[in-house]
């Protein structure tokens, strides 16, 4: 059996200051999460390893994450923040690429003014570092950028890609038929993977139900295939939402129709491979 894995979660000590994007109906998670809130959580549902995501936009919490990742071997990866677009990029990459249990990269490109933020030639250049390392991008953002997201990609294609949150579809008004198509053309290039995370929160929060998700559940899996697609959590802003439990539960319920070859991947394989971390 291999082991379950959670994709897409974070921990943060929080400041007002560095978490403007936790709005007074988020007020729930403003506060600290840290591992010892997260692991009877992962027991409950048979996780058995994670990979922390940045929540920050900075190197003192890419190395904060990586502490935390020293001190509990269940954190078996961190997707951490670098400065792409800095001169300083060689420097900070040389320092993280030193532990072992760093694995990729993320920039908070959804927030960006610029929707074509991804092409610019620094951020480009901050890419291509990347790769000399082995570290996988992940790539957070909103449907309006899939399209811009394709060319970032084509321009890069052997740099490992995973989506974040299915770019963020607006499942709360039932959109679908444009995010559907600019998802399947993304997944066009065999680089990119998708997680199944984030869901919740881009539904409505006090009334979703299973059967809401099943429709963009349906096209992620068709347009990746089960070899390309992995469950995440997004802990702790899920649980603006829903509970750690209910909110996996989406998604490994979601799976009962697939072999149990392919569950195995969805819930642990892929990410694994995907992002390099131990197989057993």
């Amino acid at each position: 059996m291999c082991r379950r894995l959670d994709s897409h979660q974070h921990f943060w000590r929080y400041d007002p200051r560095h978490f403007g994007w936790v709005t007074a109906e988020m007020a729930a998670i403003r506060r600290d999460f840290l591992p010892g809130d997260l692991r009877p959580l992962l027991d409950a549902a048979g996780v058995d390893a994670t990979v922390a995501v940045q929540a920050r936009q900075s190197l003192e919490e890419t190395r904060w994450l990586l502490d935390l990742a020293r001190e509990h071997a269940w954190i078996e990866g961190v997707v951490g923040w670098v400065d792409l677009r800095s001169p300083g990029l060689p420097a900070q990459l040389e320092e993280f690429a030193r532990e072992a249990k760093f694995v990729g990269g993320r920039h908070v490109v959804h927030d960006e003014p610029d929707d074509t933020f991804m092409l610019r030639p620094d951020f480009m250049r901050g890419i291509a570092a990347l790769a000399e390392y082995g570290l996988a991008y992940d790539l957070l953002l909103f449907p309006r950028h899939l399209s811009v997201a394709a060319r970032l990609v084509d321009a890069f294609p052997e740099q490992v890609f995973v989506l974040d949150h299915l770019a963020k579809p607006r499942i709360a008004t039932g959109e679908l038929e444009s995010w559907a198509r600019d998802l399947r053309e993304l997944a066009r290039r065999p680089r990119v993977s998708c997680k199944l995370s984030g869901m919740v929160t881009e539904a409505n929060w006090s009334g979703w139900r299973a059967e809401d998700f099943v429709p963009y559940l349906d096209v992620a899996l068709e347009a990746f295939g089960a070899e390309r697609v992995m469950i995440g959590s997004d802990w702790p802003v899920c649980t603006v939402a829903g509970t750690y439990g209910e909110v996996t539960a989406i998604v490994t319920d979601y799976l009962a129709r697939l072999s149990a070859d392919e569950q195995e991947a969805v819930c642990g394989g892929n990410c694994a491979r995907i992002y390099g971390l131990p197989f057993v």
